[in-house]
């Protein structure tokens, strides 16, 4: 069973996506400079994500942040950066919304 023994007592929902005592996680592999935001889709274990701003001194991680909170329907202080600040794989923390809910708010079939 995913997440027996961990503290946080994670439970498997999708590759990209599992839901903790902490909120959820949603792991995102990011493609700064696009010429548009978009979600694009599942991509291995992430959700490929395209930003419009550049990798330069967190503007891409603060844009990320803003655009997924826009696509959820939810305030930008719900969701946190958890891990991968330099790299485009990412790690972010939602609260206050199911794994479930997520999942259909960035698009059901994904």
């Amino acid at each position: 069973m995913p997440g027996a023994g961990r503290e946080t007592s994670e439970r498997y929902m999708f590759s990209y996506l599992h839901e903790t005592d902490d909120g959820v996680i949603l792991r995102i592999k990011v493609q700064p400079r696009a010429s548009r935001d978009e979600v694009v889709g599942v991509q291995g274990d992430a959700l490929k994500v395209r930003i419009t701003a550049p990798p330069v001194e967190g503007a891409a991680n603060t844009h990320l942040l803003t655009v997924l909170a826009k696509q959820l329907g939810i305030p930008r202080g719900r969701l946190e950066l958890r891990t991968g600040s330099t790299s485009r794989l990412k790690s972010i923390t939602i609260q206050g919304i199911s794994a479930a809910e997520v999942r259909r708010r960035l698009g059901g079939d994904l």
